[in-house]
């Protein structure tokens, strides 16, 4: 069987999974990569003509190791191609479309997690005042739209939510007597209530008066952060809007989910409370709060009384 064909297959059984997009999209990605790599050193792309030692070679070259520019890749990004070759031909394996496993012997790298990066204190103020300097001197269309990008971008520095969560928002979902949001697209789809600050009340029901259907009374539910043409706005175009609202704020090693993560540190600097985090951030695991447990020279310092 073709690679390709296989692939066909464990997308659907993905989806039968209930796996969502994102995670099938990185397999395709994967595997996708590995037929474009055999196909230009002019080797078989059937499952049965793959060995442990082709992966091991396609696993080493600068397809998988190197970005587009030529700059190495980080670990656990490579090791994300790893576990999904692994995922993968164990399935196809086990549904009986290889007589084997060609990357039974994959491991994964091991390394330490990368530190999340969040925005400083200094960097929030600025990117803050950056954009409420645009919101008010631009007119029409343009100021509309910075409007809605201050708003966005005050929502995911005050409650953690991830920007698919919040794109999914409807006018509906924000509850302003409350102080509260339904998220009803999360990453396990569990629908979560969301707790926000007076800031952020404020700032949604300016962003709500704004929406043609005439606000938070609307009959219908409509879509909270639109495009100009009042579509939802699609996660890749509020992510570009992000960036550059980083960029003009001198802020460009800061990425969208740099605000999730800033949110994060915020909150454990102030509260100190791990536990606390990890509720508001909605992780399954407490490990994967603890990234944000890193301790800066000068608290250590004063710890140790130096």
């Amino acid at each position: 069987m073709h690679l390709q064909d296989a692939l066909a297959r464990f997308a659907l059984q993905l989806e039968a999974d209930g796996r969502s997009a994102h995670t099938i999209g990185q397999y395709r990605r994967a595997i996708g990569l590995l037929t474009r790599w055999l196909e230009r050193e002019r080797l078989p792309t059937d499952l049965d003509a793959l060995t442990p030692e082709l992966l091991a070679r396609f696993l080493i070259s600068p397809d998988v190791r190197t970005n587009a520019h030529g700059v190495p890749k980080a670990t656990v990004t490579v090791n994300a191609t790893r576990t999904s070759l692994r995922v993968f031909f164990a399935h196809a394996h086990e549904a009986g479309h290889a007589r084997s496993n060609p990357a039974r012997l994959v491991r994964r790298a091991i390394c330490s997690p990368p530190p999340p990066k969040a925005l400083s204190d200094a960097d929030v103020e600025r990117l803050l005042r950056v954009l409420e300097q645009a919101s008010n001197s631009l007119e029409g269309a343009l100021g509309l739209a910075a409007r809605r990008d201050r708003t966005l971008i005050r929502l995911l520095l005050g409650t953690g939510i991830r920007i698919g969560s919040a794109l999914a928002l409807d006018t509906s979902d924000v509850d302003l007597a409350a102080g509260t949001l339904r998220l009803r697209e999360t990453k396990r789809d569990k629908p979560e209530r969301v707790f926000i600050s007076k800031d952020a009340a404020v700032a949604l029901a300016e962003l709500i008066s704004t929406l043609p259907s005439g606000g938070s009374g609307s009959p219908r539910a409509q879509a909270l952060f639109c495009g100009p043409q009042g579509q939802r706005l699609a996660k890749r175009h509020a992510q570009r809007r992000i960036t550059l609202w980083l960029d003009r704020a001198g802020l460009g090693e800061g990425t969208p989910h740099s605000l999730r993560h800033t949110f994060a540190t915020r909150l454990l600097r102030r509260t100190g409370d791990l536990f606390l985090v990890k509720t508001a951030m909605r992780h399954a695991s407490i490990a994967s709060t603890a990234v944000y447990l890193s301790v800066s020279d000068e608290r250590l310092r004063a710890a140790v009384g130096g």
